[in-house]
């Protein structure tokens, strides 16, 4: 009888033990009994060890998937680094199959893109450094780079992946890679139906697919030989996962590439601040098409100003397009009372409800709970509930009745929920059949319109006034990634609704991204990351009284700890999210092993533990 160590697919719990008369092999995939489960459940042999004193069950069903020695190892380093069990690590990757067998056909692919000579140094650069940056400007041609090189690797027979944040895989991207990878490219995001999914792993298994473009779930896809691996837009913050694990698949690929010597790029043209420290970068200031961008400020406080409606009537008139962004979705971010000063909020969640006037309700966007817009103040039952922080269906609405005649469309994760109707509204506004597009950061990622002459920016001092070490660096890399919508051939111009119009105005025209990321790099030393690594544990339960004893336990125990700091700790931002209440404790170290001893020594059933936080 063989005696192995089992880690339960996407569980917290720890290896348990079973026993098998088969030989089976580490990384296989096996079907288990739980007590008081009927169902049997997924499992990975991790470990063949000595028969236990206690009576174990029998694995039920060994299966013909397995993980491989690579995927095991990654799986291994997320647990220990972002702080969660083996099993939820290996819950991330698709195994391979061994009754598929690999053909590995060899085909050529030529792409007869010309690329210019800035684009050839770059190019040359970037096979030099094995791993780097490409700190490329909007419209310099990143992805004609990115196309040659993987070109490149798929001819001397390796696979490619390609990353990119979920919205930027747009029909445009796709339409290009299909153009030169034809078959042998795959579209993966959580919009792919279940169907065409495993369509796309049989094509992987046999050695058909060879290029994956795909979200950050595609790194964990069964690549037999994978020489390269591109991060698009490397600095954008949704390559956080904001579920366990929270792992960052930029942070995981230059990992998984320096381990196993596979081909890196990041790429972006707002290079995210840990790269630039990180890596050897290469700059692409010059753009494919000639541009002559303006930029204008106002300073008002009404949200669509004289000045803004004045620009967007011009560009109009004119048969030019124009993108509208903002940072909040919905028609408002608050409801205020003009009596006693409270606003509505969600009974379950302390966060104010938002107003969907087309729906005619309330909506929490913690929650999801809705509830009908309340005729008087819920709190004090007399004041007259008053609208603030204006989003992104107000917006839309307002330009319909300004400008009737013109099709305004809105672009938020409200409007656009399924794959088909993103494609459906970028067709349309790629054939000038929309106007105006009114939408939040969905606006900024990496689209291409041509007829766009005019960006309009809304609350931008909202992101660049939010409570992080991070705000000044997302609100300018937020703003030159809206401002690079305009004008992409010929003339554009940007309109900039804030009052820190010096700020803005420095960074934008008098000197380059990249001063702003060397002189915020000086202000961080020794205090943020990159230099130091911080962490958030976040406590919530139903009961108030006992998530806070929670949290002061794990306050006094983790200051004993001479080799952290306790940054601060407390009631989180949104105190009550679906009725558990929150704290937080934040934490930070020069000294990484020492960090992550205090977060694995974390044993709480109420406990998150975000390791590399973001906020």
């Amino acid at each position: 009888m063989n005696y192995y160590e089992v880690s339960l697919l996407k569980s917290p719990l720890s290896p348990l033990t079973y026993q098998s008369e088969e030989d089976i092999e580490l990384g296989t995939k096996v079907l288990v009994k739980l007590r008081y489960r009927k169902k049997l459940s997924e499992a990975v042999v991790v470990k063949k060890v000595e028969k236990p004193s206690f009576k174990c069950v029998e694995i039920d069903e060994i299966t013909s998937q397995y993980y491989d020695k690579n995927m095991l190892s990654i799986a291994s380093f997320i647990s220990q680094y972002y702080v969660c069990s083996l099993g939820e690590s290996l819950g991330l990757y698709i195994p391979f199959d061994k009754e598929i067998k690999n053909e590995n056909e060899a085909i050529l692919f030529n792409s007869e893109i010309e690329l210019s000579k800035e684009q050839t140094k770059a190019f040359k650069f970037l096979e030099e450094k094995k791993q780097a940056l490409l700190f490329a400007n909007t419209g310099s041609g990143k992805t004609e780079i990115y196309i040659r090189t993987i070109e490149k690797v798929l001819n001397e027979g390796g696979e490619a992946l390609l990353l990119m944040p979920e919205i930027s895989l747009t029909p445009q991207m796709q339409k290009r890679l299909d153009k030169v990878f034809g078959k042998a490219v795959a579209i993966w995001h959580s919009k792919v139906s279940k169907k065409k999914k495993q369509e796309i792993l049989d094509g992987i298994y046999k050695g058909e697919i060879k290029l994956v473009a795909g979200a950050r779930s595609a790194l964990f896809l069964p690549f037999d030989n994978l020489k390269l691996i591109v991060v698009d837009e490397e600095h954008d913050e949704s390559y956080k996962s904001d579920s366990k694990p929270r792992y960052h698949a930029k942070d995981l690929a230059i990992f998984i590439a320096k381990k196993y010597d596979i081909r890196l790029i990041l790429g972006s043209a707002t290079a995210s601040i840990s790269s630039f420290q990180k890596l050897p970068f290469i700059r692409l200031k010059e753009t494919f098409f000639e541009t002559d961008k303006k930029i204008v400020f106002d300073d008002s406080s009404s949200d669509l100003s004289a000045k803004i409606i004045n620009k967007i009537t011009q560009t109009l008139k004119n048969g030019n397009q124009v993108i509208v962004f903002l940072p909040t979705r919905a028609n408002f971010k608050y409801q205020i009372c003009t009596s006693c000063g409270k606003s509505v909020q969600c009974p379950y969640c302390s966060v104010s409800m938002s107003l969907h006037k087309n729906d005619s309700t309330l909506k929490c966007h913690y929650c999801g709970l809705t509830s009908k817009i309340p005729e008087l103040c819920p709190s004090c039952n007399t004041g007259i509930i008053h609208n603030l922080r204006i989003g992104t269906a107000e917006v839309e609405s307002q330009l319909n009745d300004l400008f009737p005649e013109k099709v305004v469309k809105r672009f938020d994760r409200d409007e656009i929920r399924t794959d088909t109707k993103l494609k459906a509204v970028l067709n349309e506004f790629n054939k000038n059949k929309i106007d105006i597009l009114v939408g939040t950061q969905m606006l900024s990622k990496g689209h291409d319109y041509h007829n766009v002459k005019l960006a309009v920016v809304l609350g931008i001092d909202s992101v660049l006034n939010m409570n992080s070490y991070k705000s000044r660096e997302r609100a300018l890399s937020l703003l030159i990634q809206i401002a690079g919508r305009s004008g992409r051939k010929g003339e554009g111009e940007v309109i900039i609704q804030t009052q820190n119009e010096d700020f803005f105005d420095y960074y934008l025209q008098e000197c380059d991204y990249q001063e702003f990321l060397e002189s915020e790099l000086e202000f961080r030393e020794g205090l943020y990351p990159p230099y130091l690594k911080m962490a958030k544990v976040i406590f919530a339960h139903t009961n108030g009284l006992k998530v806070k004893d929670e949290l002061d336990k794990y306050v006094y125990h983790l200051k004993q700890n001479k080799n952290i700091e306790v940054v601060g700790f407390g009631q989180c931002a949104i105190f009550k999210i679906s009725n558990r209440y929150r704290y937080e404790i934040i934490l930070r170290s020069s000294n990484i092993k020492e960090l992550l001893i205090a977060l694995h020594s974390i044993d709480s059933t109420m406990a998150t533990i975000d390791m590399d936080t973001i906020y």
